[in-house]
């Protein structure tokens, strides 16, 4: 056969298509999604769930209306937002791990939570962040500086570089316990609690008790003893010598104890918010992006060749983000695919409408970031992996509120901007001087518990560039 040059030049190689669970051909029986809802619900997804921009279905007498339209996330999540309340479900499954913790509460409880950490977040501080974070990386890497066939667990490891981190940004690095020892009982307790359980779904008397409770009680007695002794370490500096303790997000939150703040419990309860949930995500989409960049040689190159190219300018910039828009894509790409928190669920309180659509009191709606993000609807090749969809000239052209890796609204995720240049920070500093690259013959698959987790990890080679 022939094959001219031009034929040649045209070719391109096609994009990385990550492994995903295949949408239902027919609707999913009433056995098989419970016991799919609490093995992986990401397997439940039908093909209208892909194509429709919404649907209203009726299981275990909750109207549930699967919201993928964006004006239609809009509205619920935005425009009428004070029609929308957490979904019990929701609330079922969190609030034994998080209580009274951002992610969790409600009414004026969340007013003050967020009135009280809102300093802490804004772009002045976050950009003064930057040091110890890229400091942090850094130090972490050491680990690798020793040549080894031996594959490691990226996955695995992420969660204590995020972790390393936040401690050293947040808590001063003044967090009780052995690291590793937090991080084993972190991934015991979301593959425990952080996940639905079917007497949940059900809609099962509270008293009954949850298997998955049972199981991961242990770690959250060891989780909130940790931070209780934390708390009592700061307090104890903070009441002997107040000048000597830093001033970071831990004390401010202890600052704001009283009849006008937080109680104990709330802040106990925020501080586990931030140091389980918040390192636990960032973490995943790290683990995430390192495995997408080692199965797509061009994307990492690009990724490569621009870290390498902004290396020496990147500790003068005020945000790496602005420096490294490749990488940024990369990363964001990542959170489309794999979004670490792939699921948002809201009640009606009252009647509601959208357009033709009416919404009756109660029903249940449901934006899954997992769905929307690979919407056919909404994305050209949603399916791939193609970190140009992000770049600032493409960008744009996205709709608001089609992209939502941190949920959106008033209760968008505050630590949305600490999340980015951290992820940014953190694959710059470990991709400069390092090679990451699956096991071959493994292929990770996508599992939703409380984020979406690689099942088996991302065993990887790390080789010197």
């Amino acid at each position: 056969m022939l094959i001219t040059r031009g034929a040649i030049m045209d070719a391109k190689p096609k994009p990385f298509i990550p492994p995903a669970p295949k949408p239902r051909e027919k609707p999913i029986g009433t056995l098989d999604l419970i016991f799919t809802a609490y093995r992986n619900p990401l397997e439940i997804w039908g093909v209208p769930s892909y194509n429709e921009p919404h649907m209203t279905v009726r299981s275990f007498g909750v109207e549930t209306l699967i919201a993928n339209d964006p004006g239609l996330v809009r509205h619920i999540m935005v425009d009428n937002v004070k029609n929308y309340v957490m979904a019990p479900i929701r609330q079922r499954i969190l609030r034994p791990i998080l209580r009274d913790g951002l992610l969790t509460a409600e009414g004026d409880i969340w007013k003050r939570s967020r009135k009280a950490m809102a300093p802490v977040f804004t772009p002045r501080h976050i950009f003064g962040f930057a040091e110890n974070m890229r400091q942090s990386v850094m130090d972490f890497a050491q680990r690798y500086d020793t040549p080894s066939d031996k594959p490691v667990d990226m996955a695995h490891e992420m969660t204590l570089l995020t972790y390393d981190i936040l401690a050293r940004t947040l808590f001063s690095g003044e967090i009780a316990g052995d690291p590793a020892d937090f991080a084993h009982q972190v991934e015991v307790l979301f593959e425990t609690m952080g996940r639905v359980d079917p007497f949940d779904l059900i809609g099962a008397p509270a008293f009954l008790p949850r298997f998955t409770q049972i199981r991961g009680r242990k770690a959250l007695a060891f989780f909130r003893r940790i931070v209780a002794d934390t708390v009592e370490m700061r307090k104890s500096k903070l009441a002997k010598d107040p000048a000597s303790a830093p001033n970071d997000f831990l004390s401010l939150l202890l600052k704001t104890e009283g009849p006008e703040g937080l109680t104990r419990g709330e802040i106990e309860d925020n501080i586990i918010t931030f140091i389980g949930a918040g390192h636990e995500t960032t973490a995943r989409a790290l683990g995430w992006t390192l495995y997408l960049l080692s199965q797509a040689p061009e994307e990492r190159a690009k990724v490569e060749a621009e870290i390498d190219a902004s290396w020496e300018t990147l500790g003068e910039a005020q945000t790496w983000l602005e420096k490294l828009p490749f990488t940024r894509a990369a990363f964001d790409e990542a959170m489309r695919l794999y979004p670490p928190a792939p699921a948002l669920h809201r009640m009606a309180i009252s009647d509601d409408e959208y357009g033709d659509l009416k919404i009756k009191k109660g029903t249940v709606c449901v934006m899954l970031p997992w769905l929307i993000h690979r919407h056919n609807l909404l994305w050209d090749d949603p399916n791939a992996f193609k970190p140009s969809r992000f770049l600032p000239e493409n960008r744009d052209k996205l709709d608001r509120y089609q992209y939502i890796p941190f949920g959106l609204g008033p209760r968008i995720c505050i630590g949305m901007s600490f999340a980015m240049q951290e992820g940014v920070i953190a694959l710059a500093c470990l991709m400069r001087r390092f090679r990451f690259d699956l096991v071959e013959g493994f292929q990770p698959w996508p599992v939703q518990k409380l984020t979406t987790q690689p099942q088996g990890g991302l065993p990887m080679v790390v080789t010197r560039r």
